[in-house]
């Protein structure tokens, strides 16, 4: 079993940045493909970018490609989102989350992902 906490969300203005955290702990971290997925009221839960389990390969829902930037450093336990150019619908809770293969990872598809953290709240203001 893995656990997963973010950290980093807050209240940002538009245009601003901000990283999110995600830190496992598990012996088996290395192995699984990661991804960040977000929330926002009253919507279901989105894909946002994923990442393999030996960072060689990436995805990026189409919304944040040119904006969001995932990445992982195994030696740490953690995964990473970075966010630049923060607009108002990004604002959302943004979960951890990972899975068991590429394929699973790289679906954009919550149900396919095993484990998740609690996740972070990101609000970007006007």
């Amino acid at each position: 079993q893995v656990q997963l906490v973010e950290s980093g969300g807050g209240l940002v203005q538009a245009g601003g940045s901000l990283r999110l955290s995600c830190a496992a702990s598990g012996r088996t971290f290395s192995s699984y493909p990661m991804g960040w997925f977000r929330q926002a009221p009253g919507k279901e839960r989105e894909f946002v970018a994923a990442i393999t389990y030996s960072g060689d390969a990436t995805s990026r829902a189409d919304s944040v490609k040119d904006r969001f930037t995932i990445s992982r450093d195994n030696a740490k336990n953690t995964v990473y989102l970075q966010m630049n150019s923060l607009k108002p619908e990004d604002t959302a809770v943004y979960y951890c989350a990972a899975a068991r293969t590429i394929t699973q990872a790289m679906s954009g598809l919550p149900q396919e992902y095993d484990y998740w953290g609690q996740g972070t709240q990101v609000t970007v203001s006007s």
